[in-house]
């Protein structure tokens, strides 16, 4: 068995698109264009360049991009000034501190700043709990765009088992409430469950989100899952001093044995941009009381 590629390159492509019809049908109907604030604290590389990618992409998907570029020595009280503006900004609906923040400002409490209608992040603690009990809110976009490829490949998840590799709040637990709100058996595991590949061979969908380069091994799968492996790890390259991305799937041994399985690069890391725009023009569409379908992106 080869196991299909599911191309989260080519859906998030598919996403980017409509979101920018969306972004052009509610510039028509509020007189305005959506907008997405990203906050940076310091010069971190990685960040910074994440922070370019957001901001153009936001402006492609015909919304506006706020950046807010603040120096490494900004304390948390002005950081948190920073968010109750943008909070009271009615041109902005979405906001997004990039993380990791520097060691003297505290991040939950910068997350718990920013208004939860406006965290399209899905980190804010109201976020979460509306998440846990069914209400609708924002959730975390990883774990979001994981379950997009899940249902635009399989379907109808009920009645599947479903392991969860990986409890963090930003990936792991969301995507345990996703897959529980698909009526999926799920079981989180981590670095203390016992019997690690005993427990992930039971699984028909298998979703790795620990940052182990390659840890999960093709003998672990049952034949014929689904595996999304949303890690993105750097390992040494073939070239000496060049390095390549993997996930914390082993995808030569497992594509042996799954139906379906994300790449790394270009399976689950296309997603979580594309499901940002769609955040931040829900977000936009409910801050002016327009209505969205549930379905609409």
């Amino acid at each position: 068995m080869t196991a299909a590629v599911i191309d989260g390159k080519a859906f998030a492509a598919t996403l980017r698109a409509r979101v920018g019809e969306l972004a052009t049908a509610f510039e028509a109907k509020a007189g305005r264009k959506a907008g997405l604030a990203v906050v940076l604290v310091g010069e971190d590389p990685a960040s910074q360049v994440y922070v370019r990618s957001k901001g153009k992409s936001t402006v492609e998907a015909g919304m506006n991009s706020f950046e807010h570029k603040l120096p490494a020595d900004t304390s948390e009280a002005d950081l948190l000034a920073t968010v109750e503006q943008l909070n009271a900004d009615p041109a902005v609906d979405g906001i997004l501190v990039q993380l990791p923040l520097p060691r003297h400002i505290d991040e939950q409490k910068v997350i718990a700043a920013i208004n939860p209608d406006k965290d399209v992040d899905g980190f804010h603690v109201t976020n979460a709990g509306r998440l846990a009990v069914g209400q609708p809110g924002f959730v975390p976009c990883t774990p979001l765009g994981c379950s997009m490829l899940l249902k635009d490949k399989l379907g109808d998840l009920s009645g599947l088992d479903a392991v969860v590799i990986g409890r963090s709040n930003i990936v792991g637990k969301p995507m345990a409430q996703l897959l529980i709100a698909e009526s999926c058996t799920v079981t989180v595991a981590h670095s203390r469950t016992k019997n690690l590949a005993d427990v992930v061979r039971r699984a028909d969908i298998v979703v790795a989100a620990v940052g182990r380069p390659e840890m999960v091994k093709g003998d672990w799968i049952k034949p014929g899952a689904t595996v999304i492996d949303v890690g993105i790890n750097r390992v040494p390259g073939a070239e000496e001093g060049k390095t390549r991305l993997v996930g914390d799937v082993d995808y030569a041994s497992a594509a042996t044995v799954a139906s379906a399985i994300t790449p790394v690069p270009g399976g689950v890391g296309p997603m979580t941009i594309a499901v940002l725009l769609r955040n931040a023009l829900v977000a936009a569409y409910r801050n002016e009381g327009l209505d969205l379908a549930a379905d609409a992106v």
